[in-house]
This record gives structure tokens, sequence and C-alpha cells, in this order.
């Protein structure tokens, strides 16, 4: 998620810091402008502590000028040789206005599901605020309602620790709460997933930087009891190798 939040920002903060000089009737010191990005935040394979080899990809596009922007987030994982489609773990259209100099909100709606012809997709809508919190932590948290009314809140932050001009030590938690129970969904109501991750990351030049990590998922409260009751491991570990890219 690195540079996420400073996308809405950056644009912004010469014209901020300008406005406040301008009198009645001056020229505009800072024409509006429209332009993009496309980032690639995590772009990588990841090895299990189970063997598997999984693909993984999260990444975020976004185009229009300093306050309105419209956003396309995607992400996913792929298991590697293991015959099932891509999990594609959200997809979204958003809306996104810059509502102060470090957060933005965004709302609009996205889509789920396995990537399959036969697969039933779950729509739902979404808002967010995305951000920089004090001593820079970025955050991302949104709220989710599908169709079935059924309510998620999933949070995400990061902080860059810079080592040097060029190399950066990011820790990276992400948790999971279930506000309703979902049958159709087989989601159980609680906090019900964290990941906790730690990359170093090397820039080769700014739009493309390499990285190694490792990563701790576990399951929580009722989820973590339907998955022991079901036979299933409710922890995961693994190494990660890849990529940030951003055009």
């Amino acid at each position: 998620m690195y540079a996420k939040s400073l996308l809405f920002t950056t644009a912004l903060l010469p014209a901020v810091a300008m406005a406040g000089h301008a009198e009645e009737g001056w020229p505009e010191p800072v024409k509006e402008y429209y332009t993009g990005q496309v980032l690639f935040d995590r772009l990588e394979l990841t090895r299990t502590d189970e063997e598997e080899n999984v693909a993984v990809w999260d990444m975020m596009a976004w185009y229009g000028g300093d306050y309105h922007r419209f956003v396309f987030k995607s992400e996913g994982e792929n298991i590697q040789d293991d015959g099932e489609p891509t999990d594609l773990e959200r997809a979204e259209l958003l809306y996104g206005y810059l509502m102060s100099p470090f957060w933005s909100f965004q709302a609009g709606v996205g889509t789920r599901g396995s990537l399959s012809s036969n697969a039933s997709m779950e729509n739902y809508a979404v808002v967010s605020f995305m951000g920089l919190a004090p001593y820079w932590f970025e955050m991302d948290n949104s709220l989710m309602v599908n169709e079935e009314g059924d309510v998620q809140f999933v949070s995400e932050t990061e902080y860059e620790w810079q080592l040097t001009q060029t190399s950066y030590l990011q820790p990276r938690i992400e948790f999971t709460a279930n506000l309703t129970d979902s049958d159709k969904y087989e989601r159980q109501s609680g906090l019900s997933n964290l990941r906790v991750g730690l990359r170093y990351r090397h820039e080769i030049s700014r739009e493309f930087a390499p990285y190694i990590g490792v990563y701790w998922n576990g399951a929580l409260g009722n989820t973590a009891d339907e998955m022991k009751r079901m036979g299933e491991d409710t922890t995961e570990t693994g190494v990660v190798l890849g990529a940030r890219v951003w055009f």
C-alpha cells in the first residue's frame, strides 16, 4: 500500500500552500489538470509452510484531479498447480474525494469470488477512508455491504522505515472483522482474520522495486473455531518474493 495515500495528497499540497497568498483577481497559481497512475503495491510469489506456491497481486489505478478521482482496486491470488481457479479477493470501482491534505473518502461498488464460469460472485457496496495517520502510518479502511445485507470491515496498515535512500523495511498488518454472520458465504461474525508481514524493498528505480519478506496469517474467533471443527489449519506462515511496480 506504499504511496497509495500519497497519491491523493502530493498533487494538492503546492496548491494549498500557495492559495493562502492569493488575492482576489489574481490568476490561479496552479491550473487544474488531470492525471493518473497504476500501482502494483504487491506483485509476488509466496511459498507457504504447506509447500504451496501462490501468485498474489494487489493493485490500484486512479485518474482525476486534485480533489475528485476515479479509482480502481483489485486484489487476489492463485495457488499454482492445484487445478483450482483464481480467487479474486476484490475488484472495486470507486469515486474518490480528497477530504483533507492527508485523507480521502472513497465510495463505490465491488465484486469478489472464484474466477470460474460457474462461480457465483459476491457483489457489494463499499466505502473507504484512505490516508496517512499520525506518525506516517498508511491506512486503508473499508466497510462493505453485500446484496444479502452482510457487513464486513477490512483494515490495512503499513509503515515505511527508510533504511537508505533506496531501501525500506515495511511492516504490514491487515485484519478482517465480520459484523454479521453469512450462511451463504460461510462467514462467522466477529474478528475473523489477522495477517502480519514484513518486507525489505530495494528500489532499482522509483518505478521498480523488488522485495523479499515473510508473513503470518491466522484465523480468529468464531472463524477459527469453525475451521478447527472442519479439521482445517487456522494459521499459515510463508516467505514472499516480489516487486512493487508503478507507471
